[in-house]
Formats: structure tokens, C-alpha cells, sequence
């Protein structure tokens, strides 16, 4: 158990923090520095400057990892699949947006398309190569399943890329994504080891990998991991839920992102249907906390506290 549960842990933090003193200063070379909106919190005009891209470091650090593991390991083949397809996405936006100098990245429609043919790709291969259900686990119903038979993928589809888009969101103070995505990825190896679903390398050497990257991340940042990250982190969890049955589950350790992607979804249609009132002071929902009052470690912190709590709730909904 120690090689595959401790070890992955190990070999990806590892890579993590040998490779942040290296990737950093490059990124700062290319001049890949965030670009901080005006209209946002003042207190994070004096991040424009910091590198972004990082998830470079986590997307290396676990790619690294599950290669020593996957010959034994097939089941993390989707997942990495997953991760890396939309850490792509996220790289191809993050390179446009800052090393091109062009500010909106990937337009909008070519950044749809990209995750649906990722989703598309993984739905494959997960109901013609993979002996797995594409039917629910019931929290609080042990041995219960919701199967929503012809929309099952469709379903997968709105699960997936809702996901992803939640993780995105989530990345807007140092750490934070981060700090919510390592509880969920400890919930997800908790699961595995549990049930003996063969997916644990992964969830480990994610564990690791966010573990090495928080040291870069944590406040005040001397690295953001862009859409690079939070799209790949994004990708991990939903390829995980779904290794697992698990999709339902996301409404409770994956509350955080929810939250942040209804805010922004409140936010726009309110502002629409009132012409121009807002429901919150700012969203996402974190940078609400932040203009009431809030220190950025502060919302970090009740947010990392939260899914924490929310993940033994899921434990205990098995």
C-alpha cells in the first residue's frame, strides 16, 4: 500500500518543489505575468506582474508520477486523460493571453469546443473500453444508484464541463483552488483505497503535486497556476467522480466550486433582469468575502475549512 498510496505522494511533491525554482524564474523571463482587473478587489492590483502558468508544475508532477504507475494502474488512464486534455485547453488560453499578448486567450467558442470534444473523447472511452457504470452512487443510500439511462451523457457533459468551469472560478485568491482541490483529492484517495478502485496512484500524486505547488501559491503568491491549473484540477476531480460512480458526490466536496460558478451564474442574470443591480458586490463569490471585509487568507482559509468538513460529510454519505 505504501507504493501506491505514500510514494506518489512523495515522488510528485518532490518534482514539485525541485522544478518551482527552475519553471518560476523562466516564467518570469517569458514575462508571463498576470494581468489583474481594474474593476477588481484593489488589493490585488499589486499582483499584476506575478507569474502565471504554474500549473505547469502540477500538470509535470503528476504526468511524471502516474507514468511509473500506469502499466499496473490502467484505471488512471482516463483520468490522466482528462487532466491533461483540459490543462491543454487551459495552457493554449494562459499562452495566447500572456506570452501573445492577447488579452481575451482563446475566444469563447473555441474554448467550448476544445472541453467538449475532451468530454466527448473520455465519455468514449469510459463506455466502450472501461467495464464502468455510467450510474450514480446515492449519498446517504448505501448500495443505491440513479441511472438516467439515454441521458446519461448528456448528463456526464453538464457534470464535466460544469466541474471544470467551477475549479476556473475557484482560482482567483493565492492558494485557494489549490488549498479546496488537495482536501477533495485526499477525500477521492480516501474513496479509492476504501473501495479498491486501482485510481489511487492519481489521486495521490495530485495530493503531492498541490502540496509542492501551495509552497509558490500560498499568500503572497510568487506564482499563479492560470487556466493551466484550474482547467487540468477541473478535469481531475470530474474524471475521478466519474472513475468512482461518484458524480453526486460533487454537490458536497465539490461545494466550493458550485458555489463559485452559481455566483458568477446569479451575478450575470440579475444584473440583466434588474438593468444593472447587483446581487453580490463582485463575483465569483470569493471576491464578495473579500470587498465585506475579508482577508484573502481568511476566505482561503473558511473555504479550505469548509470543503475539509464537507469532505468528511462525504465519508460519511458512503
Amino acid at each position: 500500500m505504501s507504493d501506491t498510496v505514500i510514494m506518489p505522494v512523495i515522488i510528485a511533491f518532490a518534482i514539485s518543489v525541485v522544478l518551482g525554482p527552475v519553471v518560476i524564474p523562466f516564467l518570469r523571463k517569458l514575462k508571463v505575468g498576470q494581468t489583474v482587473r481594474d474593476e477588481g478587489p484593489q488589493s490585488h492590483l499589486k499582483k499584476t506582474g506575478t507569474p502565471t502558468m504554474g500549473g505547469i508544475l502540477i500538470l509535470t508532477s503528476v504526468v511524471i508520477t502516474s507514468l511509473f504507475y500506469v502499466k499496473d494502474y490502467p484505471k488512471i488512464i482516463p483520468i490522466l486523460f482528462l487532466t491533461l486534455g483540459f490543462g491543454l485547453i487551459g495552457f493554449l488560453d494562459d499562452y495566447i493571453k500572456v506570452v501573445l499578448k492577447r488579452s481575451m486567450g482563446l475566444r469563447a467558442w473555441q474554448k467550448m469546443l476544445g472541453q467538449l470534444v475532451v468530454t466527448g473523447v473520455f465519455a468514449y472511452y469510459l463506455t466502450h473500453y472501461t467495464q464502468i457504470s455510467l450510474a450514480m452512487k446515492i449519498p446517504f443510500l448505501p448500495g443505491k444508484y440513479v441511472d438516467f439511462g439515454i441521458f446519461n451523457i448528456p448528463v456526464l457533459f453538464f457534470i464535466v464541463i460544469g466541474t471544470v468551469n467551477g475549479t476556473n472560478f475557484t482560482d482567483g485568491l493565492d492558494g485557494l483552488a489549490s488549498s479546496v482541490t488537495v482536501m477533495v483529492a485526499t477525500f477521492f484517495t480516501v474513496v479509492a483505497i476504501g473501495t479498491g478502485s486501482g485510481i489511487e496512484p492519481i489521486t495521490c500524486a495530485v495530493v503531492g503535486a498541490l502540496l509542492g505547488f501551495l509552497l509558490f501559491n500560498v499568500y503572497p503568491a510568487s506564482v499563479f497556476m492560470g487556466d493551466t491549473g484550474s482547467l487540468a484540477l477541473g478535469g481531475f476531480v470530474a474524471a475521478t467522480a466519474y472513475m468512482m460512480q461518484m458524480p453526486v458526490f460533487l454537490v458536497i466536496v465539490g461545494f466550493i466550486y458550485m458555489a463559485e460558478v452559481l455566483s458568477v451564474m446569479i451575478q450575470v442574470t440579475y444584473f440583466r433582469m434588474t438593468g444593472g443591480k447587483r446581487f453580490f458586490k463582485m463575483a465569483p463569490i470569493h471576491h464578495h468575502f473579500e470587498l465585506c471585509g475579508w482577508s484573502e487568507t481568511r476566505v482561503v482559509a473558511v473555504f479550505s475549512i469548509v470543503t475539509a468538513i464537507l469532505c468528511l460529510v462525504g465519508l460519511m454519505a458512503l
